[in-house]
């Protein structure tokens, strides 16, 4: 029987060098092991040491429920902030030219290199009741320091550069084609900001804002130093297992762990997010 050509093409070869090149030395596989041990280790160490016949005790106590209900409500409302300032920046950063545009880009990414607790010195000596702004506040009888106000202020403070430097990255890659066109045809600028620019950047836009969600759900440093730690109010999760570190290690653990959860669900809807847009 013969074979043609179509068939042969069709048909998958049991060739193994026919695989595609990797370019890869054999050596490099070696530190990429070890690299993928060296983050996965500390959870599996996590998960043995875990007492898991009381976990949903621990994760189900007052303390822990208030302090999950209060990062997710939080976190959620420094998403929002973000995409409120965020989005704006964003495409300022891309799509415009300004003298001094690499210093601000610099100052927006700022946060992204500063400690935390850096970033929550900066807010209280801003915010605070003895702060830069407190006499503005004061006239208007505001007072943010230590309030569930200013657990959102310090999340959004470091969650917001997320936001803006993978937003941009999308702006600049999506190009401006399409705006171009919709503009050469007569539509004004919020016209083509509304049905050109964000319905080609919105699976970026979402992936950015799942970002910032888990980073500040995360947050720990600007929290603890601007907003304090008062149950119910201002202490969040990462503010409770660091608590219960010293009280209880289970407990920390098993809220760690949820956290850890939380961060793979995060990941896998960002890569499922990055997939679509790309396909």
């Amino acid at each position: 029987m013969t074979t043609t050509v179509e068939e042969a093409s069709v048909r998958p070869s049991r060739d193994p060098r026919s695989r595609l090149y990797s370019g890869l030395p054999r050596w490099i596989y070696l530190p990429a092991v070890i690299g993928g041990l060296f983050v996965a280790l500390p959870l599996v160490a996590m998960m043995l040491r875990m007492d898991w016949a009381r976990f949903s005790v621990l994760i189900a106590s007052p303390s822990s429920l208030a302090a999950l209900t209060q990062s997710l409500q939080t976190s959620f409302t420094s998403m929002l902030v973000c995409l409120v300032l965020g989005v704006p920046m964003a495409m300022v950063l891309a799509r415009e030219q300004f003298p001094g545009q690499r210093l601000v880009r610099s100052l927006v990414l700022l946060p992204l290199v500063l400690p935390p607790v850096v970033g929550g010195i900066a807010l209280l000596f801003t915010f605070g009741r003895h702060g830069l702004a407190a006499p503005v506040m004061d006239l208007f009888g505001i007072s943010v320091a230590f309030s569930t106000v200013a657990v959102v202020m310090a999340q959004t403070f470091v969650a917001l550069p997320f936001l803006v430097v993978s937003l941009e990255g999308t702006l600049r890659s999506v190009g401006q084609r399409y705006e171009l066109v919709a503009a050469t045809l007569g539509a004004r600028p919020s016209t083509v900001l509304r049905k050109v620019t964000l319905p080609l950047v919105l699976p970026g836009l979402a992936s950015a804002a799942v970002l910032s969600f888990a980073r500040a759900l995360g947050e720990f440093g600007a929290t603890i130093t601007f907003a304090g730690s008062l149950q119910g109010v201002t202490r969040t999760l990462p503010l409770e297992i660091y608590l219960q570190s010293y009280a209880d290690t289970d407990a920390a653990i098993a809220l760690s762990l949820v956290l850890v959860f939380v961060a793979v669900v995060v990941t896998v809807v960002t890569a499922s997010i990055s997939e679509r847009s790309l396909a």
